[in-house]
């Protein structure tokens, strides 16, 4: 294999990539019905939306946009139109990281040569992949700052992920964790947290030969929860579950284009990289996993445990002139209203109300559902 080329994006360029549940109207249960979806759309919408692993979900891409009012057009109109042919075919999207009942073992594979392979390799750890999450992609110069932004990235993966968390339910049961996504993804033997790296050309000498001895089969197969996109010219933060709605999408949006706009300029202006021990981001992440908003973290530089809300606010506090300078502070401060609304506690709270699993998905469809 030769080196791997970094295709240099203008940063701080934005791209979304949604991964949305479709479930029946009537018993929302999940529902095998992408061909059937992906005739019902307009062309130009058809080619931002994408079949994945199992045929009852898909993946929404934004363009290349520039701010996160940008994203908020873009995803608006395409899920209008995505919404509008779901109606007609008798389902409805379901805006959670896995389903509250709904069983992986009942789930057909998208007829697709490559993902024949994954499962033909992975065998249930790909079956079990009945997952959904959001994906942020922000623009940066160089490959060595996209290895460099992702290692800075990492302590605050935790707090992204407890800021998102919305997969409490799997298989018909509570898991008793906020975020059941982000284990079933560790089954998986290149995802997770990353391995620390030092530049670039390090990253595409350890991807040379995972391919070359056999491990992965091509770049897509690596599924870490921050990695550098190549083709992009991206760094790609991979951790979050699936939000309960759009504003929390640009609320989260918001909050990763202001951290790597920050530390890009960090890097940029020669700041010391301060330390933070893998095994401490690693409890955080579990912490993170276990419960959610309701995580109290660990703080990388002062090794004092903070909550969710603590964090978030020193957090937003800090990246204010970004957020300026990046047109986006509304959205940021929108985060406060998704601590409030946490996707994870609000299907466990209406679990407790109902006893229905049914009712969760209901009642989540119409509280968020705004298309």
């Amino acid at each position: 294999m030769g080196p791997i080329s970094f295709a240099r994006n203008d940063y701080p360029t934005l791209g979304v990539e949604l991964e949305l549940q479709m479930v029946d109207a009537e018993t929302f249960a999940l529902s095998s019905s992408i061909t059937e979806l992906l005739a019902q759309l307009p062309e130009e919408t058809a080619q931002s939306v994408k079949p994945e692993l199992m045929q009852s979900y898909l993946e929404i891409n934004t363009g290349i946009c520039r701010t996160v009012s940008d994203v908020r057009d873009d995803l608006t109109g395409k899920l209008k139109d995505v919404t509008q042919a779901a109606d007609k075919l008798g389902l409805k999207l379901f805006w959670a990281a896995t389903h509250p009942f709904s069983s992986w073992r009942d789930q057909e594979i998208t007829v697709n040569e490559r993902y024949y392979e994954l499962v033909d390799l992975m065998q249930d750890v790909a079956r079990r992949l009945v997952t959904f999450g959001l994906h942020i992609h922000v623009g940066v110069d160089s490959g060595d700052k996209a290895v460099m932004v992702c290692d800075r990235m990492m302590r605050h993966l935790p707090l992204l992920l407890s800021l998102s968390s919305n997969s409490p339910f799997w298989e018909n049961r509570d898991t008793g964790l906020h975020s059941n996504r982000s284990k079933i993804m560790e089954g998986l033997p290149t995802a997770g947290l990353p391995p620390a790296m030092r530049n670039w050309s390090e990253y595409t000498w350890l991807i040379n030969h995972l391919i070359s001895t056999g491990f992965i089969n091509t770049i897509r197969e690596i599924w870490w929860d921050i990695r550098p996109h190549h083709n992009f010219g991206t760094v790609e933060i991979r951790v979050c579950d699936m939000p309960a709605n759009l504003e929390q999408v640009l609320s989260l949006t918001a909050l990763v284009q202001c951290l790597v706009k920050s530390i890009s300029n960090e890097i940029d202006e020669g700041a010391y990289q301060l330390q933070h021990h893998p095994m401490m981001v690693q409890q955080n992440k579990w912490r993170a996993t276990r419960y959610g908003i309701d995580a109290s973290l660990v703080n990388s530089d002062s090794y004092r445990l903070y909550s969710v809300l603590d964090s978030t606010t020193h957090l937003v506090d800090l990246l204010s002139d970004s957020s300026k300078q990046l047109e986006c502070t509304t959205e940021l401060q929108g985060i406060y209203d998704l601590i409030q609304n946490s996707g994870a506690k609000r299907q466990l709270e209406i679990m407790k109300e109902t006893g229905d699993r049914r009712e969760v998905v209901k009642q989540m469809i119409e509280e968020n559902n705004t298309f």
